[in-house]
């Protein structure tokens, strides 16, 4: 236990039969739980797995019958420690790039009731640009800008972090039935924990590169895959949060600005045709095209400020301002 409080460190696993070891025997020893998830590795991830749980008996297994990608195997590992009513629930990689010396202050938030969800930002360190290939740096900054913009968390960082802590309460709030399968799970999660209403809380940890792992993220495709998957998150999160659960003004803003947005695009599209073939650009044409750009930009930065100021409450207390009131309970299941 940590504080008093449960803990269950979730560690998804593929391929990791070189790694896994290694993380099992540096989890802290406060950790009460370390459920390792196969996602149906085709190499000897299993058998290093099984022959740990010999030595530790913390270890417990679960063996995905078919392949669901990363998020598949955390959703696993989150329905495991939901049933067994854990307090908190961890993830961390199974390819050692999660430094458990970094637990405690992703832990402690949670502990104290500052925050429901803590997640690691590697970029907080000023070793981040050394340490993160450059590729994989530059899509991450992408992602977390749109990021912010989908999940309406606007105080988080580096999105693509997967060395999180989430409460009682956000286990048992997400239907991880329906949270995504692939890489795009921890944007996926963060528009869901909006949704819910939880508070998520930015940590500084260490960023861990060439310990041996090998990723199997193409940038490339990842980015726009994870892009297409941010503008769906969006729509849902402002139809499910803005409009059915609740009413805000901001759903018409963020319309206007796209539809003006839309406009913009055809407006200026029709100057340069009109510019290329007359020799000469009509006034008409160049004020509308302007006017229809400052009203997009105006409705969509006015819908931004209005979502920024929905979800102010939303980004965890500092410790200064910790609370001490202990967490209310929660059942062991929701049927």
């Amino acid at each position: 236990m940590y504080k008093n409080k449960t803990v269950c460190v979730v560690v998804p696993c593929y391929n990791e039969e070189t790694q896994i070891k290694n993380v099992i025997e540096t989890m802290p020893e406060y950790v009460d739980k370390i459920i390792t998830i196969d996602d149906k590795s085709p190499d000897n991830t299993i058998a290093v797995i099984k022959k740990c749980r010999q030595i530790n008996p913390k270890v417990e297994l679960i063996a995905l019958e078919e392949n669901e990608g990363v998020g598949g195997a955390i959703t696993a590992g989150y329905k495991w420690a939901r049933d067994n009513d854990y307090d908190m629930a961890v993830v961390m990689a199974g390819d050692g790039q999660m430094n458990p010396d970094d637990l405690p202050a992703l832990l402690d938030p949670i502990v104290e009731n500052r925050a429901d969800y803590t997640k690691g930002n590697r970029l907080f360190t000023g070793e981040a640009f050394k340490k993160i290939p450059k590729v994989r740096y530059f899509g991450n900054g992408v992602l977390s800008l749109l990021t912010k913009i989908a999940s309406g968390y606007w105080h988080i960082a580096d999105s693509q972090s997967g060395y999180t802590v989430i409460n009682k309460k956000g286990l048992h709030a997400i239907d991880w039935d329906r949270m995504y399968k692939r890489y795009g799970q921890p944007n996926d999660i963060l528009v869901r924990l909006n949704v819910e209403n939880l508070r998520v809380m930015d940590v500084p940890v260490e960023p861990v590169y060439n310990v041996g792992e090998k990723s199997g993220i193409k940038i490339h495709r990842v980015i726009f895959t994870i892009g297409w998957l941010l503008v769906k998150l969006f729509g849902w999160r402002m139809k499910e949060k803005y409009m059915i659960r609740d009413f805000h003004p901001l759903v018409f803003f963020y319309l206007l600005g796209g539809t003006f947005g839309v406009i913009t695009f055809f407006l200026f599209y029709r100057l340069f045709v009109v510019w290329l073939f007359a020799g000469h650009i009509p006034p008409i044409n160049a004020l509308s095209a302007m006017f229809s750009f400052m009203s997009a930009s105006q409705f969509t930065l006015f819908a931004m400020w209005f979502d920024m100021e929905a979800n102010k409450d939303l980004k965890g207390v500092p410790k200064a301002w910790g609370s001490c009131n202990p967490e209310p309970e929660f059942p062991k299941e929701i049927s």
